[in-house]
């Protein structure tokens, strides 16, 4: 029972460290439910755990993950190596490996998830083990596995064999990216699943699991977790506005009346029972964004703007401007209805808002700033700068920015880079940090808490 308790309360501890917020009392919730179910049945186990312990669908594949490594559906080879089959690492030469692929394209084409299920343990077991490998490094490779097996090659035969099931060709596209998109999956938690038996799940939830996708680094991000945080924008803004809304609702009673207070005491014989209070003046932010939207640091500019534009009902106004070496306003491109993240996509494909001279220059976008938008910031204006502060060992104009602060209420620059990154190579972030306070935000998490102080 010991190692049973462990094994949870490990579980517990990767998933917080995966960015999965689990409380001692969702805790022993998930071990109360589980007592009251039978054990037998491992999708059962892995429902009363996501029941008890997930809060947002966002974070549902990172648990997924980390329970296949805690909880794991085999052991070893599983029954078939426990039958008396040959070795599996025996059986890697081109003849099988395309009698496998045959096997994989029939399961792809029919979709059967036990077969590609299978076939991913079988892959693994055939061509990722890695022998001779030195202490302390991974005796699996999905990568392996998936090089010897090239299931992206199968994609074109999958299309076929579904359009003469009378798919029309998108469809076949769709379903057959998708399927092997799976696959890919499947053997990467295979192997995954191998190493964490020789070394143990918190080797391989510390070093090779990815952290939930709010909390996954903006200039980390693959196409597809960029896809992902696109779709988490919405619900953040909402949870963003709530939030907001609750707390101004809260404070809106201004500072104490105290001539109406005692006045409305007479009648009470000189004891304030009911205090008055003087209405408090709204007061709504006129954000001007300047987006840096040189290489990675496009996508968190990207989701920025996005975030922005969804609550721009808690700003009076917002302006927004991006660079590399020449500043454009695109405030007029987010009309209502408008995608931010198709916006700033087309944008940054656009030969217009290319660099003129080649490269980030952030001290010559500042200086145009000044010059061609001297208006845009005022007493009631914030100053927003998305950027990493690198402008590759070019002056950076100290002084233009010092002044655009001046004129601003509020001024706020939001990195990207972690903070041990700050100084190293062409980066001038302390010399802006001291003009201007310099947070880090690399996450949707991070940026969802800034803008929520923003406002």
């Amino acid at each position: 029972m010991s190692g049973l308790v462990d094994r949870h309360v490990g579980f517990l501890h990767a998933l917080r460290a995966a960015g999965v917020p689990v409380s001692l009392a969702e805790g022993v919730d998930a071990v109360s439910a589980l007592s009251a179910l039978r054990w037998d049945d491992r999708e059962t186990v892995r429902t009363a755990y996501a029941a008890t312990l997930v809060k947002r669908h966002g974070h549902r594949p990172t648990f997924d993950t980390l329970f296949d490594l805690y909880f794991p559906r085999l052991v070893g080879a599983g029954a078939e190596a426990e039958a008396g089959d040959e070795e599996p690492t025996a059986r890697d030469d081109p003849a099988a490996r395309a009698a496998l692929r045959e096997t994989l394209l029939d399961a792809l084409v029919t979709g059967d998830l036990d077969e590609e299920q299978r076939l991913a343990v079988e892959a693994v077991g055939r061509f990722g083990a890695m022998p001779g490998r030195g202490q302390g490094l991974s005796s699996w490779s999905a990568y392996t596995a998936l090089r010897r097996l090239s299931p992206d090659d199968l994609i074109a035969r999958i299309v076929a064999a579904l359009t003469g099931d009378g798919l029309t060709e998108e469809e076949a596209e769709r379903i057959a990216a998708r399927r092997v998109g799976a696959f890919t999956a499947r053997v990467e938690a295979e192997a995954r699943r191998r190493i964490a038996e020789e070394k143990g799940p918190d080797h391989v939830a510390n070093v090779a699991v990815r952290p939930s996708i709010d909390r996954l680094d903006f200039t980390a991000a693959k196409r597809a977790d960029l896809e992902q945080m696109r779709r988490e924008i919405q619900p953040l803004a909402r949870r963003l506005a709530s939030r907001l809304a609750r707390e101004q609702h809260a404070r809106r009673r201004g500072p104490l009346d105290f001539r109406r207070t005692v006045r409305a005491s007479v009648s009470t014989g000189g004891v304030p029972l009911t205090t008055y209070h003087r209405p408090k003046r709204p007061h709504r932010t006129e954000l001007v964004v300047l987006c840096d939207v040189s290489g990675s640091v496009a996508s968190f500019a990207r989701f920025t703007l996005m975030l922005v534009y969804a609550l721009r009902e808690q700003f009076q106004q917002v302006r927004a401007f991006t660079f590399v070496d020449q500043v454009h306003e695109v405030t007029r491109l987010f009309v209502p209805g408008a995608d931010p993240g198709d916006v700033m996509a087309d944008l940054a494909a656009s030969t217009e808002h290319a660099a003129r001279w080649g490269r980030t220059h952030y001290g010559r976008a500042f200086t145009d700033f000044a010059e061609s938008f001297p208006h845009a910031l005022g007493p009631k204006s914030s100053l927003l700068v998305l950027g990493d502060a690198r402008s590759n060992n070019s002056y950076l104009a100290e002084d233009v920015l010092r002044d655009l602060v001046s004129r601003s209420r509020h001024a706020h620059w939001l990195n990207p880079e972690h903070r041990r990154h700050w100084d190293t190579g062409d980066s001038a972030a302390s010399v802006y940090a001291g003009i201007m306070p310099m947070a880090e935000c690399r996450n949707l998490t991070q940026l969802g808490q800034f803008v929520h102080d923003l406002v």
